[in-house]
């Protein structure tokens, strides 16, 4: 569907607002800008600044969890005859192969600014944490979805998002620590491997025709 002029408009002012407040926090920190500085560099006002993003950790943080919003999709866009963890393991991979930002693969400059910032920033750390949460919790619902009333659908959420949390802090180390996502890239690849095999031994197959 061909995008509208005015949802074109809002989706500028919004990136608009979203990259000058990353100039402002990357010069001076995010606890040393005001939401009214932001808006005086993004042109706009300071009511329309909240109009866009409720709180200053979520002009941060908006990007970051539309990029994890679609997790889910690896349960839902499983191929006929996948189990889960097949399904997830396929769609990882190709996340990684695509350096993906919810993968922690992602080298590019404005991804290890955001990694320096939310590092730096408590507040910010502590609505990651719960992102994770929401993440999880979208992973067992689209089970849910497919199965209603199975008791084992949060256990087996908690358990393959478990790997992918932990998958993507190793990979996001190595971005932090200085290694470019290609370089990264076959020890990623060999550990989600390894994750993936453990965890199919655990769970057998489940939600497999």
């Amino acid at each position: 569907m061909r995008e509208g002029l005015r949802e074109r408009k809002k989706r500028e002012t919004r990136q608009a607002i979203h990259l000058a407040a990353m100039e402002l926090f990357a010069q001076r920190g995010f606890d040393g800008v005001s939401v009214l500085e932001i808006a005086e560099r993004a042109g706009v006002s300071k009511m329309t600044v909240f109009n866009y993003f409720p709180t200053k950790e979520a002009i941060v943080l908006i990007p970051l969890e539309e990029d994890f919003g679609d997790v889910a999709q690896l349960v839902r866009g499983r191929r006929p005859g996948e189990s889960l963890v097949e399904g997830a393991r396929r769609d990882f991979l190709d996340r990684l192969a695509r350096h993906a930002p919810e993968t922690g693969l992602d080298d590019s400059p404005y991804y290890r600014s955001l990694l320096r910032l939310v590092r730096d920033t408590p507040s910010l750390a502590a609505r990651v944490l719960m992102l994770h949460v929401q993440t999880e919790a979208a992973i067992a619902a689209a089970i849910e979805e497919e199965r209603p009333g199975d008791p084992y659908a949060p256990f087996a959420a908690g358990q393959l998002y478990a790997l992918l949390r932990t998958l993507q802090t190793q990979n996001t180390r190595r971005i932090y620590l200085g290694q470019s996502a290609e370089e990264a890239y076959p020890e990623a690849v060999a550990a989600a491997r390894t994750g993936f095999d453990l965890l199919e031994s655990g769970l057998h197959g489940y939600l497999a025709p």
